[in-house]
C-alpha cells in the first residue's frame, strides 16, 4: 500500500484515540469557521463546509456548537480571525512533508513549526520547495467486509462513475478521485449503504521516497505526530513508503 494511505490509516486510528482530546474539537471549529467565512454557511453550496461538517460530526461534535460557529463565520461577528498558511519542509531520509496551518498568529505559528522540524530530525524549508511534489485528490477507502456484495463489481462501478483509480489490496479498496468528483463518488457509496474507513479531500504525493530503516522511519512518524498534535495544524502530508514489516515494527 502506498505511503500516504498508510499515514492516513495512522492518522485514521490516531484520530479515534485523541477524539477525546479538546484541541480535537478546537482544530475542527477553526475549519468550520474558516469555510464559512470563506465560502457561506451553506454546506450544499460549500463544499468545503460539508466536509468540515461531516468530519467534526464523526469526531462526536455537537450540533449545537457547529451551528455557532457557522452563525458566528456568516455574521460577521467580531472576534478572532483565522488565516491558512502552508509550511513546506523535509524530514528525516528526505521525505517531502506539506503542512496546512490555520492560525491567528501566523509568527507564533512559524516559530513553533520550525521548532517541531528541528527537534525531530526535520528541516523547514523554503516556500514551493516541495508543494509541486503533492497534488490534491478525493481519498476514500472500504474494507471489503463492507461491501455487500462482490468487491469486484464495486471496483468496476466505480471506475465507470469516475474515479481515478481503484485498487484493492490487503482486504482494503483504496478509492482515488479528482477533487470535482469526490461528493459524487462519496454519494454514491452511501447511497449503496456501503460504509468507508476513510474519506476526505487530501494532498496525494506524485511521488514516493521508500523508507527501509526502522530509525528512520521512526524519526519520520515522530515528526509527523509532533506536527499533527500542534493546535494550528491542520493536515500534514508527507511522500514516504514504509513496508508493513518496518512500519509494524516500530507501532
Amino acid at each position: 500500500m502506498s505511503g500516504h494511505s498508510k499515514w492516513a490509516n495512522i492518522k485514521h486510528h490516531k484520530a479515534k484515540v485523541d477524539a477525546q482530546r479538546a484541541n480535537v474539537f478546537t482544530k475542527l471549529g477553526r475549519v468550520i469557521f474558516a469555510a464559512a467565512r470563506q465560502g457561506g454557511g451553506d454546506p450544499n453550496a460549500n463544499l468545503n463546509l460539508k466536509l468540515a461538517i461531516t468530519n467534526a460530526r464523526a469526531a462526536s461534535m455537537p450540533v449545537d456548537n457547529i451551528n455557532r460557529l457557522i452563525t458566528r463565520a456568516t455574521g460577521e461577528a467580531e472576534g478572532v480571525n483565522y488565516e491558512e498558511a502552508l509550511y513546506e519542509g523535509y524530514a528525516a531520509g528526505g521525505v517531502a512533508v506539506l503542512v496546512q496551518i490555520l492560525t491567528d498568529n501566523r509568527n507564533r505559528t512559524a516559530s513553533e513549526i520550525r521548532y517541531l522540524f528541528s527537534r525531530n530530525g526535520g528541516n523547514l524549508g523554503e516556500s514551493g520547495c516541495v508543494a509541486w511534489m503533492f497534488e490534491l485528490k478525493g481519498l476514500l477507502q472500504v474494507t471489503t467486509k463492507d461491501v455487500p456484495g462482490d468487491p469486484d463489481e464495486l471496483m468496476l462501478d466505480l471506475i465507470e462513475i469516475g474515479a481515478e483509480d481503484v485498487k484493492e489490496e490487503d482486504n482494503l479498496i483504496e478509492i482515488v478521485t479528482a477533487p470535482q468528483d469526490y461528493d459524487r463518488i462519496k454519494t454514491y457509496l452511501d447511497e449503496q449503504g456501503i460504509k468507508y474507513s476513510n474519506a476526505d479531500l487530501t494532498m496525494i504525493p506524485k511521488t514516493t521516497v521508500p523508507v527501509n530503516d526502522a530509525d528512520t522511519a521512526a524519526k519520520i512518524l515522530k515528526l509527523l505526530d509532533a506536527l499533527d498534535e500542534n493546535d494550528d495544524v491542520q493536515n500534514v502530508y508527507a511522500n514516504f513508503d514504509i513496508p508493513d514489516e518496518v512500519l509494524n515494527s516500530i507501532e
